[in-house]
């Protein structure tokens, strides 16, 4: 899936959260799963995709990452919760 989009990873249920954007969604996530990418999302275990969000443009994705980066963790949580209420894995649903 070659679009951009905004995601959401998590480690379980209500646990750490990392948002951030790609070009690619399928391919990212599955980097992650595959503990090819290092970091943040390596040290605290963070393979569960609970949201996404695909945008037109790259730019588009940018502005929707930092305005969900600048809002509170209840506002994050809100955003699963809307999409996701169980937390459920999304990544299968790429594919």
């Amino acid at each position: 899936m070659k679009q951009p989009a905004v995601y959401i990873l998590t480690n379980k249920k209500n646990g750490t959260l990392y948002t951030v954007v790609t070009s690619n969604l399928i391919q990212r996530i599955g980097q992650h799963r595959d503990g090819q990418l290092g970091g943040f999302t390596a040290r605290y275990g963070l393979k569960t995709l609970v949201w996404w969000e695909l945008h037109e443009t790259m730019e588009s994705a940018i502005l929707r990452e930092k305005q969900i980066k600048g809002g509170s963790r209840a506002a994050k949580i809100r955003l699963i919760m809307e999409q996701n209420p169980d937390w459920t894995d999304l990544y299968d649903a790429l594919l």
